[in-house]
């Protein structure tokens, strides 16, 4: 099972490797998470550098998605070479979930369609422009498709990823070993809010 974290020049630390780390928790045979970068070496919007795991054209093929946030998103979303890669996602085979600006990669790409997103307050503006109707909530998801607004609800796409592809009590334990201790459950239960109306019909089958 491979879930790819889609990594760009200018990424948003928060957004990618709070999301990584949750999804390393799991620990079962075949399980592997990557970020996945247009090169072999991206720099953050802090100057935290780190290297390629996987392509684009790997992260294409992967059982889940997540589209990271950055301060050069739009950028990328003009950047043909990238977005032709992108295009090759599809969610009636992969789970694809965006993190803040994310959704605007997913609303150019045209994976949005009538589905309304979560982003981030900055990116709000370019995603009504594109479209699609933001929430004013942390996550919400449909089918395949899910999407977080503001840094720390990436452990909500963490979580629901883990949910589709592990199941419940899976999702529920990454949740709880990465919550503040003394505040473990009352995180988890908070989390799981925002999650569970979103898992209520049975999983699509994954290809």
């Amino acid at each position: 099972m491979h879930i790819a974290i889609l990594t760009f020049e200018g990424y948003n630390e928060l957004d990618s490797l709070i999301a990584l780390g949750v999804l390393n928790r799991i620990k079962t045979d075949g399980w592997r998470v990557t970020i996945a970068t247009p090169g072999p070496k991206v720099t953050s919007m802090n100057g935290v550098v780190i290297e390629q795991m996987s392509t684009l054209e790997e992260a294409c093929a992967a059982d889940a998605v997540i589209v990271g946030s950055g301060i050069a998103t739009r950028e990328v979303v003009e950047d043909p070479a990238i977005m032709n890669v992108l295009r090759r996602l599809d969610p009636s085979r992969q789970l694809i979930a965006a993190q803040c600006s994310g959704a605007l990669v997913l609303a150019r790409l045209g994976l949005l369609g009538g589905v309304p997103a979560c982003t981030d307050l900055t990116t709000k503006p370019w995603v009504v422009a594109a479209g699609v109707e933001v929430l004013n909530q942390p996550f919400y998801a449909k089918d395949n498709i899910a999407t977080a607004g503001g840094c720390l609800a990436s452990p909500y796409l963490a979580a629901w990823i883990i949910a589709r592809l592990e199941g419940k009590d899976a999702a529920e334990g990454a949740l709880h070993y990465v919550a503040p201790v003394g505040e473990k459950e009352e995180y988890v239960e908070r989390a799981w809010h925002n999650i569970a109306p979103y898992l209520a019909a049975p999983t699509p089958a994954l290809c």
